[in-house]
């Protein structure tokens, strides 16, 4: 049996996605930006998946910027802004649980002159709005938040986010990779100026994402070319891949309210069989909302590599962490910052589940886990010596 549990680092292709985009492989292959027969027939395509996706978001189509993937994004409206606006002030304010795309987009501005401060987290990973008021400054023109972990699932308070930062006129950039399609999102309502997602975490096509870019909010260049995506992301309009993303989202949307309903319980059977089988476990975020799908557990006196590889053998796929790092040792710097002791921290597993898991699946990873943790521990020093 081979089973995916690893839904929150890429998902399976939507067949409707799929279908909708060969057509565009071979048949209608004119450059969507050509003023023939071919570009248009290209050209009215695009745009009709750029309408489409403004409005399940609620937005103008000449608001949502195409991109390459959810970091090229995140890059894309960060250094954008601070280009835009270094003039009025350098100064960021960034949570301790971003994504890399974000994390380390800021690191490099901090080489280039920017102050960045970053906000704390409570233990269930949940920003503390107190420290971001306090941190605000003349200087601060960017707050950066994502909407919900990638590791742990948790979603943050975006609306009272996007308040604070009205009221002190600061742009407010949401990286929204994870709850695209799951959560409700309408950025004018939430406040939110940049919003970034990408398709292959809602069952589209890897290699395509997308930018919302408030009208009014300006972005310096970070890529320069050619006219295309309002001359932000230059470079030939990727007409197959758009059109499986607009496929993909608009599916998302019509099955979410059903398919967080299964699969949350699916996630609640799991956690509530394995707290039940195996002692001294914790469910990270299980106290607050979390995304439907997202288990992140941590297993004490075990090592998180170790657990993946003998799943692995049972031909169950999981991740130790973040997807974007998963071939590095070091610990979470989002369980870190949820205050996870660093020798527990590396024990902790994600189980992200997806629309095609089954009961059947869940039963059978239960299993597996339950045995696979009492075999590493019976061989853990760190175990026995718990148990002494």
């Amino acid at each position: 049996m081979k089973i995916y549990l690893d839904n929150n680092a890429t998902t399976r292709l939507d067949d409707d996605a799929f279908d909708a985009m060969i057509p565009f492989f071979k048949e209608e292959y004119g450059n969507a930006f050509s003023l023939h027969l071919f570009g248009r027939e290209t050209g009215k395509a695009v745009a009709e998946s750029r309408k489409v996706i403004a409005d399940l978001l609620g937005v103008l189509p000449e608001e949502i910027i195409f991109t390459g993937s959810g970091t090229e994004g995140d890059n894309l409206a960060i250094r954008g802004v601070a280009r835009a606006y270094k003039n009025r002030g350098k100064h960021i304010i960034v949570s301790s649980i971003e994504h890399p795309g974000v994390r380390n987009t800021c690191k490099d501005l901090e080489k280039e002159g920017f102050e960045i401060t970053v906000l704390n987290v409570d233990k269930n990973g949940v920003v503390d709005l107190e420290q971001l008021k306090s941190a605000i400054k003349d200087e601060t023109i960017l707050i950066s938040v994502m909407h919900a972990n990638n590791e742990t699932g948790v979603i943050q308070p975006i609306e009272e986010i996007g308040k604070i930062a009205k009221e002190n006129k600061i742009l407010f950039h949401v990286d929204a990779v994870q709850s695209m399609g799951k959560l409700e999102i309408n950025p004018k309502e939430m406040g939110i100026d940049l919003l970034v997602f990408t398709a292959h975490k809602f069952y589209g096509p890897k290699g395509v994402g997308a930018l919302y870019v408030r009208n009014g909010v300006r972005l310096g260049k970070v890529i320069t070319g050619g006219g295309q995506e309002r001359k932000l992301r230059p470079g030939t309009t990727n007409t197959p891949l758009i059109v499986g993303m607009a496929k993909a989202l608009e599916k998302a949307y019509a099955e979410r309210e059903e398919e967080n309903k299964r699969v949350g319980e699916l996630r609640d059977y799991f956690e509530e069989e394995i707290s039940v089988r195996i002692p001294e476990i914790v469910i990270n975020g299980k106290n607050v909302p979390r995304l439907p799908g997202t288990s992140s557990i941590t297993f004490k006196y075990v090592e998180g590599e170790s657990i993946l590889l003998s799943l692995s053998m049972k031909g169950i796929a999981v991740s130790s962490g973040s997807a974007c790092s998963s071939d590095e040792l070091q610990a979470s710097h989002v369980l870190l910052a949820m205050g996870i002791p660093a020798e527990f921290a590396h024990g902790t597993i994600r189980f992200s589940l997806g629309k095609y898991n089954t009961k059947e699946e869940i039963d059978y990873t239960i299993e597996a886990v339950v045995e696979i943790i009492g075999k590493l521990r019976m061989m853990s020093p760190l175990w026995n010596e718990f148990n002494r």
